[in-house]
């Protein structure tokens, strides 16, 4: 499969399910929803304060698979100004959605394989949940060789995504920390595994919620991964 045709998929499942879920499916107001997003932030946070990147004043971010913005809103609740604040995403309906929320944003339509920024030219990279939508090997390592040729040296790439397969869903597939190193081979990597497996987190989310924090103690249970890869700075 071409890399064009790859992006073609990705583009088209992204669409049906736009059209096939209900409109509040991710919704916060859900407590499985609400609960999920307030461990990621947590597990971000934490990981950025240790690296000495929070807050995140005067940081160029960039966001791939930005969608329609909701984690680069997040970065501007972390000190980021909104005009150092940039996203890519294959979705125009998605794009004019974040441009509306952050108008002082670079947002741009496009394949994250081909990001049209210049070389080093970013502190943060994220991404979020996307790389597991990728099914295509080719694409990944592409896609991740460009967000490492526009990060700067001592930049992180932010990584947020699943570690484990969905097997009711074949359009993804999880991501373990081995294929992680492989995508960022000259990076320093730390991270922790997060968030409890989904039909887990909607069972207890709206009337045992405070069994969630002592169950995300255990490894085993919890599906997604943040890491931080650290880009080395040039020699001297």
């Amino acid at each position: 499969m071409s890399l064009d045709q790859e992006e073609a998929r990705i583009s088209a499942e992204y669409l049906r399910r736009s059209r096939d879920l209900p409109v509040d499916f991710y919704a916060w107001n859900k407590p499985a929803n609400l609960a999920s997003h307030e461990q990621a932030v947590r597990g971000c946070i934490e990981l950025l304060h240790r690296a000495r990147l929070f807050p995140l004043s005067d940081l160029q971010v960039l966001d791939i698979g930005c969608g329609s913005g909701t984690w680069l809103l997040e970065f501007a609740q972390w000190d980021a100004r909104p005009e150092d604040l940039y996203g890519i995403d294959l979705s125009p309906e998605r794009i004019g959605k974040a441009r509306l929320r952050l108008p002082s944003a670079d947002l741009r339509v496009g394949s994250a394989s081909q990001l049209p920024w210049p070389g080093e030219s970013f502190d943060l990279v994220s991404q979020f949940t996307v790389f597991t939508s990728i099914l295509d090997a080719g694409l990944k390592r592409a896609v991740a060789r460009e967000m490492w040729r526009v990060l700067k040296p001592g930049g992180v790439v932010l990584w947020f995504d699943f570690r484990v397969s969905n097997p009711r869903n074949r359009n993804v597939c999880g991501i373990g920390v081995a294929e992680i190193r492989s995508l960022f081979e000259d990076g320093e990597m730390e991270g922790t595994p997060v968030l409890l497996a989904p039909p887990l987190m909607r069972a207890l989310a709206a009337h045992f919620r405070w069994s969630i924090e002592p169950l995300s103690c255990f490894p085993w249970l919890l599906t997604h991964y943040i890491s931080l890869i650290r880009k080395p700075r040039s020699k001297s």
